[in-house]
């Protein structure tokens, strides 16, 4: 049963609470100021980003823990730290409350042991633009000493040539774009944080804090251009105003930051993220993901039901995730691996071990 205080329900869109979502008051110490761009308009609930979102938030299956703690993130506008084994769900859940709340396509931000702070914020292409530049000059008569002599003397009352836009070269990343001033938060998913280098849970600290952050480049440009446009990560040709150089959101987003378990992170990172921990479903929720993702009733089929026991039995000796049941069941409804004496090649295909010495 759905509690009176949760917006997000994981059963399905629901306009009057994504209302309740945006017309909530922030914590004092999580109310930002920055004001839209009245020319920008964040992707909506439609199109190919929207229908794979979607496609993902909608068979997810909470249970009511899951549902309090991602309440208590959205009520306090602080980020989310998933953990689990592989394969429990932790990235579909930013989908399903995306997919819940009506907030448009999941932003997404894989994490390597390369990446650093600013490639979630933006990207520049000093390269392309000094490249353009040097053409420029090129182009331009008496710029370059091979054709001084033969260019024709300049008129003085041409207008002098223009250099390219900065613009040009700029792209919001997707946390840059998850932090544009809207009255809507958008949902980033931050996708296994544990593989990152040491630094990045720290460098995010002023981030999560500031709800914003500086792009140099444009900042030294203020004087000359106050004002310039630049794409996001859902659009490289979208024309989103940002001003002094300076991005500051609004609304918080709903950031999801997955880990695997794979390493600690520093207390001080920890204190500003609200913690789920997310255990392998058991019988009775891997029905309900079932009966969710493929319309399959566990109960009506004794051969489903042994499929179910296999999945369970097999996970004692190793790691499996839930997506190797679904695809057994998917099988099984097509009719492949269909004789009796399949049995075991059939499991031993489509539920191996993620862990443990069978791996």
């Amino acid at each position: 049963m759905a509690k009176d205080w949760w917006l997000y329900h994981g059963s399905g869109p629901g306009a009057d609470r994504r209302t309740r979502l945006e017309a909530g008051s922030p914590p004092p110490w999580r109310d930002f100021t920055g004001t839209p761009d009245p020319g920008y308009v964040p992707p909506g609930c439609e199109g190919p980003a929207w229908e794979r979102t979607w496609r993902r938030g909608a068979g997810y299956v909470p249970d009511e823990a899951e549902k309090d703690v991602v309440n208590t993130a959205l009520y306090l506008r602080r980020p989310l730290l998933v953990t689990g084994k592989p394969g429990v769900g932790k990235s579909t859940l930013a989908s399903s409350i995306a997919t819940d709340l009506g907030l448009g396509p999941v932003l997404h931000w894989p994490i390597t042991s390369r990446t650093v702070l600013r490639d979630g914020l933006y990207l520049y292409d000093a390269i392309g633009r000094l490249q353009e530049a040097g053409l420029e000059q090129l182009r331009t008569p008496g710029a370059h000493p091979a054709t001084a002599a033969a260019a024709p003397p300049p008129d003085p009352a041409a207008a002098p040539a223009a250099t390219p836009s900065i613009s040009r070269y700029l792209r919001l990343g997707p946390l840059g774009t998850a932090l544009l001033p809207q009255d809507r938060p958008r949902v980033l998913l931050v996708d296994e944080i544990d593989k990152s280098d040491i630094d990045l849970p720290g460098d995010l600290l002023t981030v999560f804090e500031d709800g914003g952050f500086l792009i140099p480049e444009l900042a030294r440009l203020a004087q000359e251009d106050p004002t310039v446009a630049i794409g996001t990560d859902d659009d490289p040709e979208a024309a989103v105003r940002i001003t002094q150089g300076h991005v500051q959101c609004r609304y918080f987003p709903v950031v999801v930051l997955t880990s695997n378990g794979e390493r600690d992170f520093p207390p001080a990172f920890l204190r500003r993220c609200v913690r789920l921990h997310l255990e392998p479903p058991g019988p009775e929720k891997l029905a309900r993901i079932v009966r969710r993702r493929l319309g399959v009733d566990i109960e009506a089929g004794e051969e489903y039901q042994e499929l179910v026991q296999s999945f369970l039995d097999r996970g004692e000796d190793g790691d499996l995730a839930t997506d190797q049941l679904l695809n057994a069941i998917q099988l099984r409804l097509a009719g492949a691996w269909s004789a009796p004496g399949d049995r075991d090649r059939f499991l031993a295909t489509v539920m191996q071990h993620l862990t443990g010495p069978t791996a």
